[in-house]
């Protein structure tokens, strides 16, 4: 499963149920979010910046994919705690 089909079945249930079988109608809103959020906020960048610095040139193409990922998730893991302070 895809992550806009995970994000996609999430907004469809209420309450969550990942087996909705409607998760397609969610689509328009959840292409909205996510060009909503395209723009990181300053502690999104900060968050990625932490393992930008750990970055070599000596790392394999298998470790910079692995950085890139988990700046994604540092990322987002700074955006839901944003989010939760609302």
């Amino acid at each position: 499963m895809t992550p806009i089909e995970q994000a996609a079945r999430a907004l469809a249930a209420t309450p969550p149920d990942p087996t909705a079988a409607d998760w397609r109608a969610s689509l328009p809103q959840l292409r909205a979010v996510i060009a909503a959020l395209h723009e990181p906020s300053r502690a999104m960048t900060q968050a990625g910046a932490e393992i930008v610095r750990h970055v070599g040139a000596e790392e394999s193409v298998v470790g910079h994919q692995s950085d890139a990922a988990n700046i994604w998730r540092f990322m987002i893991d700074a955006l839901r705690q944003e989010a939760a302070g609302l």
